[in-house]
């Protein structure tokens, strides 16, 4: 196991978190194989704190939105992490588990090496890489129906996607970076996403290179992304952890990977399960509707995590805070 992403263009399959504040693992493994997945209860509805209220969070929407009239951002994704006890008894792997059947995606994943446990359900892809070809397929726009969706989902998509062509150019040859999809519809479970997705034909350089262009993820930050670092650093009072960061595999000797954006994500850390949800930021932001767009995202996954495969529409119970 080591922090270096370096290690990830010498050779061998590795597992691979990167936190939203830049720590790496990277771990190797000589096979891959089905582990032993407990059931369990990991936190009931209740007992979720959140490290921003409505109140809070709301109040954090309308900073932004006064950021934006003064220039200093156009978009920024404003986030919240969830914290319950989790029980000793209960394991990580049986969670991810869960998560695959109870709310499956794309770039579902479960690792566990010391000091370091993470269960991701994740549908949003990060980074892909085969040979020198790169792929990113940013997630902006979100709604439990397709007529949900709004003018404002569509603009903030467009936002980021100039700002991923804009990351990925860093490292790639001149005109080849494309966007061969632009706002799709995907549906998941209990929610619809746009997804556009941006491709490039990488100049040199390998894994370090390629994430210090991009990370963090452009989808959960904002633009333009410095300012947007700056302003959610005095608006978020917690360490996003790995959620907003990258979650995946790395085929060293195939040269090929791929990492997910660390959402839908839940981590294990000092007693404590938590999960992060967030929310885009644009001028034409209602504030209550953030806040609810955050209930939206976590409902069906603290749902999961529960212990049932059912229940009331967790979005409608709200959190409390710590």
């Amino acid at each position: 196991m080591t922090n270096d992403l370096g290690a990830l263009d010498s050779q061998g399959w590795w597992a691979v978190v990167v936190t939203y504040e830049g720590k790496a693992t990277c771990a190797r493994f000589e096979s891959v194989r089905p582990a032993e997945h407990p059931g369990g209860v990991w936190a009931r509805p209740g007992e979720w704190s959140s490290s921003l209220d409505e109140a809070a969070y709301m109040a954090g929407v309308e900073r932004i939105r006064s950021a934006i009239a003064d220039g200093v951002v156009y978009q920024a994704n404003l986030c919240r992490v969830l914290s319950a006890e989790l029980p000793g008894e209960s394991s990580i792997a049986g969670l991810g588990a869960r998560l695959a059947t109870g709310n499956p995606a794309p770039y579902s994943m479960t690792m566990k090496v010391p000091g370091l446990e993470v269960a991701c359900a994740s549908p949003e892809l990060y980074l892909s890489r085969d040979g020198d070809v790169v792929e990113s397929r940013p997630i902006k726009g979100t709604a439990k129906t397709v007529d949900g969706l709004t003018a404002k989902d569509d603009a903030e998509n467009v936002m980021i996607v100039d700002l991923v062509r804009n990351d990925l150019g860093r490292v790639a040859e001149v005109g080849s970076v494309e966007v061969p999809g632009l706002c799709e519809l995907e549906e998941h479970p209990g929610l619809v996403h746009l997804v556009s997705t941006v491709r490039a034909r990488m100049a040199g350089g390998g894994w370090p290179e390629l994430i210090a262009a991009t990370f963090p993820p452009g989808s959960v930050t904002g633009a333009p992304k410095a300012s947007a670092l700056d302003l959610l650093e005095v608006l978020e009072p917690v360490p996003r952890g790995p959620y907003c960061g990258a979650i995946g595999w790395v085929d060293a000797d195939a040269g090929r990977g791929a990492l997910a954006v660390g959402i839908r994500s839940f981590w294990a850390e000092n007693g404590l399960l938590r999960f992060g949800t967030g929310a885009g930021i644009t001028w034409g932001s209602d504030p209550l509707r953030e806040w609810r767009e955050t209930e939206l995202k976590a409902a069906r996954l603290l749902e999961v995590a529960s212990g049932d495969g059912a229940g009331p529409d967790l979005a409608e119970r709200g959190t409390r805070r710590s």
